[in-house]
């Protein structure tokens, strides 16, 4: 399909949503689907929910609606959803509360609140989203407000709607003078859901306090028609063009709210409680939207600790937003800021992005007064990692520890600036994970507003990252020169559970050439065990523990195979890898390779290029940076 034929169907799906009707037509739409007549906040969660929710093995929900762009913040997510979506839209007396994000910049509290106005438009253009209003209504509002109060038990007893608002003063107007009080023949049409159009989304940003004038939020008199309609509480002499107006059936961004002046503040009273607002010389105006704000930590505990803005503080739900603290989500995060920049054609080498990753979750953690927990085996259990001596009662522990852990640290927009630099520079095809290190201690150098002390422990946080990364370098070379390493794994592993079955049975083994019983081959057992720190004492407990889980692979119907068990695929690769470390550091570090380390080393760059994702300069530095870590 050409892109002009697209055009012309897009055209087509258009006009298909478009319906115009009476309101005795939206009646029987009512009578058929009595969905359609939805709150703003049922209107929001059943979008998120739409998109689907999976539930994990320990019964968290992820919104999937979230998760394909938020990175790390599930739990943050669940929270949201079922506290507040979920609460207001059952009605309860939440959705009568402003939901107020609070957190660290860069955390993502705008990217939520983008999500939920993009994600609002979509909804509205299909079946179950649909929005009907009053036609030409400049607050585009529900029809069943044309129904007079004395009949709505009635009309709710035999529709099963219940009705909440009143007509906008201009469709009071049009009622009486347009169609005499007869509502059965004032038009209603679907409407779009639209940022760009104002309709349903609304945006308000504070500005300088002495010259933002309240009609941003409420609307203002059209001077112009004073004369012509000779009262200021005419509807027509009034613009219905405030944010609240422009926002009513859907969501309104207050931004930065707590920068805003009070007299803006005090008039989201009403609307949060009663689901109105005052505008001009008119009678409260109806309201149905969810106000969403944003602020960070610093301005709300100095709004908090203003008595006067105890009465706004009890209208308020807040929802802490803090930073991403899993490694590889924060990967995540850094590979889909690159992918929306022109920077694209720039290789980034593995493990580049993770090791900024490894530094940035770094400054966000807290030291636990826990034993034998430093930072880095805390990142590595938030990561989902396996930790020796750690189980996952351990991490539940280590997250309540620190409540607001995650508030504070570099944010993702720092970090992302710094690998930018790095890719931006005019000499370079590709940047590994030294550029981006060397980039980001740059930016600590440039950085007025850093203390001593700060610079100090972010200095020891690069030192840390680098260290990973050096491990990280070495076992992919380490992999990348074992011929089949799989197969190799395999072998090893099939031997050390022969060894394992006969200790733990105390039964001896056959051996293949001469076919003799022997007993097991406790060297090569311990030098497998070794590689992970299981001692001497702690030896059969972790052999009964693999034979265990064998079993239960057995019962399921599943094979057990060399990634089934982490510690012990941790300890096959040690094991490989101590084994071959020799030949690596001769064949990497030589400076004038001979005709067979040539070869190898032509042959571990192929791999690393074909399986592992380098290029061919980067693959060379890994070697090159391999050989001289394994001469220190």
């Amino acid at each position: 399909m050409s892109f002009l034929d697209r055009l012309n169907s897009y055209r087509a799906e258009e006009e298909a949503l478009r319906w115009k009707g009476t309101f005795a037509d939206y009646l029987e739409i009512v009578r058929e689907n009595p969905d359609v007549v939805k709150t703003a906040h049922a209107r929001i969660y059943d979008m998120i929910a739409s998109e689907g929710i999976e539930t994990d093995a320990d019964g968290n929900h992820h919104y999937l609606f979230f998760e394909r762009e938020m990175y790390g913040l599930s739990a943050t997510l669940e929270r949201l959803v079922e506290e507040y979506f979920h609460a207001a839209a059952r009605r309860t007396d939440v959705r009568k509360r402003i939901l107020l994000l609070m957190g660290p910049v860069s955390g993502g509290k705008s990217t939520i609140v983008t999500m939920l106005k993009r994600g609002l438009e979509r909804y509205s253009r299909t079946p179950s989203g649909a929005v009907y209003a009053i036609a030409d209504c400049p607050m585009h509002e529900e029809p069943l407000h044309l129904i007079p109060q004395e009949l709505r038990s009635e009309f709710e007893a035999e529709y099963g709607v219940r009705i909440e608002g009143n007509l906008c003063p201009s469709c009071r107007m049009r009622l009486d003078e347009e169609f005499g009080g007869r509502i059965e023949q004032v038009p209603v049409e679907r409407v779009l859901l639209s940022e760009e159009r104002r309709v349903g989304i609304g945006t308000f940003s504070p500005s300088d306090p002495k010259s933002q004038d309240i009609a941003d939020l409420t609307g203002s008199i059209d001077f112009s028609t004073i004369t012509e309609y000779g009262s200021e509480s005419d509807p027509r002499a009034y613009r219905f063009d405030g944010e609240l107006n422009k926002a009513n059936r859907g969501l309104m961004e207050f931004q930065e709210m707590l920068k805003c002046d009070e007299k803006f503040l005090w008039h989201l009273l009403s609307l949060t409680q009663e689901g109105n607002f005052k505008a001009g010389r008119f009678a409260l105006i109806s309201a149905d939207e969810m106000i969403v704000a944003h602020t960070n930590e610093a301005e709300y505990r100095a709004f908090v600790s203003n008595k006067k803005n105890e009465a706004l503080q009890s209208r308020m739900i807040v929802m802490p937003v803090p930073y991403n603290l899993r490694v590889d989500d924060e990967v995540k995060i850094y590979e889909k800021l690159v992918q929306q920049s022109d920077l694209k054609h720039v290789h980034i080498a593995p493990h580049a992005l993770r090791t900024a990753a490894i530094f940035s979750i770094l400054t966000r953690l807290k030291e636990s007064k826990k034993q034998g927990v430093d930072l880095l085996k805390k990142l590595y259990l938030y990561n989902g990692q396996t930790v020796e001596g750690m189980k996952e009662a351990d991490v539940k522990e280590l997250r309540s520890e620190f409540p607001d852990e995650g508030m504070s640290g570099l944010d993702p927009r720092y970090i992302i600036n710094r690998i930018s630099t790095a890719l931006i520079r005019r000499d370079t095809q590709c940047i590994n994970a030294l550029d981006v290190l060397r980039a980001i201690k740059d930016g600590l150098d440039q950085h007025p507003s850093i203390s001593a002390e700060d610079r100090e422990r972010l200095l020891n946080f690069i030192a840390m990252a680098r260290r990973e990364y050096d491990e990280m370098a070495k076992t992919e070379v380490q992999k990348a020169f074992v011929y089949s390493f799989e197969e190799s794994a395999k072998t090893l592993l099939d031997n050390y559970l022969d060894n394992v079955e006969a200790y733990c049975n105390w039964q001896k083994l056959k051996d293949p050439l001469t076919g003799e019983e022997i007993d097991p081959d406790e060297k090569l057992m311990r030098s497998i065990e070794e590689q992970i720190g299981i001692s001497e004492n702690a030896k059969r407990a972790f052999r009964e523990e693999i034979l265990i889980r064998i079993s239960t692979y057995a019962r399921r119907g599943k094979r057990f195979d060399y990634h089934s068990h982490e510690r012990l695929r941790e300890a096959i690769e040690k094991k490989l890898f101590a084994d071959l470390k020799d030949v690596v550091k001769i064949t990497t570090s030589s400076k004038t390779p001979d005709e067979t380390q040539l070869k190898k080393i032509n042959e571990v760059t192929a791999r690393l290029i074909d399986e592992h994702g380098y290029c061919s300069v980067c693959a060379n530095e890994l070697l090159r940076y391999t050989g001289s870590l394994l001469n220190r």
